[in-house]
C-alpha cells in the first residue's frame, strides 16, 4: 500500500518545505495521502480482529501533515513524515498504538506517552507493590523478538516522591513514560505485507497494554475503579 512514491514525496518535501512548492505539487501529496489512508484502512481491519478499537475512518486515523507552528521556532509548514493511530475502545482498555512512515525512520510504537499525574501515581503504586508481572512481560521471548529494547520512556533523574532509590522496582518507578518501539527499513515499508507487520507488532504488545489497563482501572486491592 505504501510505495516509493510516498518516500519520494516526503524526501522532496523536506528539501522544499514551503507552501508554494506544496501547492504546485499537491498531486504528489494527494497520492501519498491516499496510500496512507489505504494503509490505515487495512491496519484498522486487522486490528479489529483481535482488539476492541474505535472505528475511525482512514482520514481520522492519519494525522494531518500540516505543522502547528504557533509556538515553535521552526516555522516550516509541513511535517516530513506521516503518522497514524489506532485507538482502543472504552475506558477499560488503555494505551495507544502509533505508526510512523518516514524515509529512513519508519517505526511503530505503543504504550503510554504522557500519562497524567493521577495515572502515573496509580501505575507507580501498583508497580511498587508488585513489579514481577511487568518484568515477566518485558523479558518474554515473543515480546523481545518484536521489541528488542523492551519497555522504554523518559525517566526521572531521582526517585519519585514517596519512594527511595533502593526500592527493588526503582528502575520502573522512575519512568515517566512506558512505551515500546520497533523500526522498519524502507524496503519493508514498501512491501505489500507492511500492514500485517504493523498488526503483528501491535498484537505482540497486547499483554503489556492489557496489564497496564488492569492496573489503571483497579485499586491496589484489585477492586474496579470503573463500573
Amino acid at each position: 500500500m505504501i510505495t516509493k512514491k510516498t518516500f519520494d514525496f516526503l524526501e522532496r518535501l523536506e528539501k522544499n518545505n514551503n507552501r508554494e512548492w506544496f501547492e504546485e505539487h499537491r498531486d504528489l501529496y494527494e497520492q501519498s495521502y491516499g496510500e496512507m489512508q489505504e494503509l490505515a484502512m487495512e491496519v484498522n481491519r486487522l486490528m479489529a480482529s483481535h482488539d476492541h478499537i474505535v472505528e475511525l475512518s482512514p482520514k481520522r486515523s492519519i494525522f494531518r501533515i500540516y505543522r502547528d507552528v504557533r509556538f515553535s521556532k521552526d516555522k516550516t509548514p509541513y511535517k516530513v513524515y506521516w503518522g497514524g493511530k489506532v485507538k482502543r475502545d472504552t475506558p477499560l482498555l488503555r494505551g495507544g498504538y502509533y505508526y510512523h512512515v518516514e524515509p529512513g525512520g519508519s517505526f511503530v510504537a505503543a504504550g503510554f506517552w504522557g500519562p497524567d499525574s493521577k495515572d502515573l501515581k496509580l501505575i507507580r503504586n501498583h508497580i511498587a507493590q508488585d513489579h514481577s508481572v511487568l518484568e515477566r512481560i518485558n523479558r518474554s521471548a515473543d515480546f523481545r523478538s518484536e521489541f528488542p529494547r523492551g519497555i522504554q520512556g523518559d525517566k526521572l533523574v531521582r526517585s519519585p516522591q514517596g519512594y527511595d532509590m533502593d526500592h527493588p522496582a526503582i528502575e520502573w518507578l522512575q519512568n515517566k513514560q512506558f512505551i515500546v518501539q520497533k523500526y522498519f527499513p524502507d524496503e519493508e515499508v514498501v512491501h505489500p505485507d507492511f500492514a500485517e507487520k504493523i498488526n503483528h507488532a501491535f498484537k505482540t504488545v497486547r499483554p503489556f497494554l492489557n496489564y497496564m489497563s488492569e492496573i489503571l482501572t483497579t485499586n491496589l486491592n484489585g477492586e474496579p475503579l470503573y463500573e
